[in-house]
């Protein structure tokens, strides 16, 4: 086997468990390169020679583990996702393990599914910019919480969220526009997201699907004015997981897409899986189908195969 690893050496709690999960990795007669940024070397500039290997181990969080993806985009070259950020939401929505043997034998068994990859294109003052999103891509609250949970998220890892949603009462409320493929939407709200997988928590969906092998983009709409009225549909979320409570309340709007265009006035700081940006809205975003290939677990890969 010949691996190559992309370790972001800023991601989460730098515990090295990525070291652990290579020296139980190599077998007699194997090849690992291993190739590391702090940020200051792009992690594209890291990936040019991927296709030679026959394993890419994304080793960081999960706005590491897209970037890669997206780069790697309709390659077809297996991509494990190692997670190593403070929340690892993608790991959450794929019933993923965390430890170091469990992911090399995930590694070894070899179980890959083509998943849906979100794309968000957003201007910059160097012009146009497009990224990839394995979770979603949104403006308004969302961001906020992403740029204010910074310092919980080594805490509390994903919980971070639901603390810094509640401990930021009165969010701004803005207009947004909604172009979709067959309609235009226009209301009020805190925030507009473009989801490919739905939970933020273990326990915690935003929407009724996970479902990021259909071709479609989710798009949710958060209509309350305060995070306190947040909390029906939090908890109607959780208790979702029983399958006794259909509704998720009027408070979230939820529509089907291939592609959207979301506008809000006033413009509105703009976050992709979980990494706050200095950019606003407007912004576009679309599913790529199939773009992503991942190496999953065994029941991940016959329950995906059995639901398609």
């Amino acid at each position: 086997m010949k691996v190559l690893v992309i370790n972001n050496l800023e991601s989460g709690l730098q515990d090295g468990s990525i070291f652990d999960f290579m020296r139980k990795l190599l077998r007699d007669g194997d090849e690992l390169i291993v190739r590391s940024t702090d940020g200051t070397t792009p992690i594209e500039d890291l990936l040019s020679d991927a296709s030679s290997f026959d394993l890419v181990v994304a080793s960081g969080g999960d706005g590491t583990i897209a970037t890669v993806c997206y780069f790697l985009r309709s390659s077809g070259i297996p991509i494990l996702p190692f997670p190593a950020g403070t929340s690892n939401l993608l790991a959450v929505n794929l019933d993923q393990p965390d430890e170091p043997h469990a992911l090399v034998e995930m590694a070894r068994a070899g179980f890959t599914v083509d998943i849906d990859l979100g794309e968000i294109t957003y201007d910059t003052p160097k012009g146009e910019v497009s990224k990839g999103f394995m979770i979603s891509g949104g403006a308004g609250f969302d961001a906020t919480i992403m740029e204010n949970s910074k310092q919980l998220k080594k805490t509390f890892g994903s919980s971070a969220y639901l603390f810094t949603a509640l401990g930021t009462p009165n969010p701004v409320v803005a207009t947004f526009t909604i172009h979709l493929d067959n309609e235009v939407v226009k209301v009020d709200a805190i925030a507009a997201m473009a989801m490919n997988f739905s939970k933020i928590h273990p326990d915690i969906s935003i929407t009724h699907a996970n479902n990021a092998h259909d071709g479609l983009l989710e798009i949710v709409v958060l209509k309350q004015r305060s995070a306190f009225e947040m909390l029906p549909a939090v908890i109607a979320a959780f208790l979702d997981r029983t399958g006794r409570f259909a509704s998720r309340t009027e408070a979230i709007g939820i529509y089907m897409t291939k592609s959207v265009r979301i506008e809000s006035d006033p413009p509105l700081k703009l976050q992709y899986d979980g990494e706050a940006q200095p950019y606003q809205t407007p912004f576009t975003a679309r599913i790529l189908p199939g773009a992503a290939r991942l190496v999953v677990t065994k029941k991940e890969y016959d329950r995906l195969h059995l639901i398609n």
